[in-house]
């Protein structure tokens, strides 16, 4: 449910787009990946909130914004210093941390078959960067693992 509160996200679809993911990661089929001509940050962050926000969801977000303001009267600047700014900060925050800089393409070729890298943040770093998404590589080995327990899993595979 806070999914949807959060941008109207149905999580059925978020699931089902992210399980594609893990089937097809780096290709033309993954829904998160840049399509082979839009590779720098910004062309891959467009398609990929294409590809996660609707029209429906951004009418949503614009009447809900509205009526906060003229029905209920959150003051104009509270909203967007409160919500909209960080709702979008979010979305660049979650696309580069935990999409971009893991799936980016390397200067050789990946040598994993799920076209993901891990980041070397301090686990505290790694925590407010992404919630530990940047530990990329576990997150596509292990994809049933919590969030929280990446940086376990992490260390495991280091240490052998």
């Amino acid at each position: 449910m806070s999914i949807f509160f959060y941008a109207m996200f149905s999580y059925k679809k978020l699931k089902k787009q992210h399980f594609e993911h893990h089937k097809t990661p780096g290709t033309l089929n993954d829904p998160d990946y840049h399509d082979g001509r839009h590779k720098n940050f910004f062309s891959w962050y467009f398609r990929f909130m294409k590809n996660n926000l609707s029209p429906l969801q951004l009418l949503g977000i614009v009447v809900v914004f509205n009526l906060l303001i003229f029905v209920v009267g959150i003051p104009l600047l509270n909203m967007i210093l409160f919500w909209a700014v960080p709702s979008i900060g979010s979305t660049f925050q979650l696309f580069y941390f935990g999409t971009y800089l893991p799936h980016r393409e390397p200067l050789g070729v990946f040598t994993n078959r799920h076209h993901a890298r891990s980041n070397d943040f301090p686990y505290v770093i790694s925590l407010l960067t992404c919630f530990h998404f940047g530990y990329h590589l576990e997150h596509h080995m292990y994809p049933y693992v919590q969030w929280w327990r990446l940086p376990s899993i992490r260390k495991r595979l280091q240490e052998r």
